[in-house]
């Protein structure tokens, strides 16, 4: 048992502190380099949008896609004057 009473430097167990200190540091140097040695490098492609091919895509609608617009009703009504 541990006597808390004593100087650690006095009875040797400076050595189990410093031990127990740099093991934890070590643990944290080995995790942090196998943390570096397995991440996956990961490259995202930028995306170019064509804008001239949208607008003629949105003009150029079938008439199935104007029925399905020209029949769709808002839930709920919007107020005419805001208060």
């Amino acid at each position: 048992m541990i006597d808390f009473k004593t100087n650690p430097f006095d009875s040797g167990h400076i050595k189990n502190y410093i031990l127990l200190y740099v093991s934890i540091v070590v643990i944290m140097v080995l995790f942090f380099i196998a943390s570096e040695l397995f991440i996956e490098e990961t490259t995202i492609e930028k995306k170019v949008f064509d804008y001239n091919q949208s607008a003629t895509q949105s003009e150029t609608l079938t008439d199935q896609q104007e029925e399905t617009k020209e029949e769709f009703k808002p839930k709920f009504k919007l107020l005419e004057k805001a208060f």
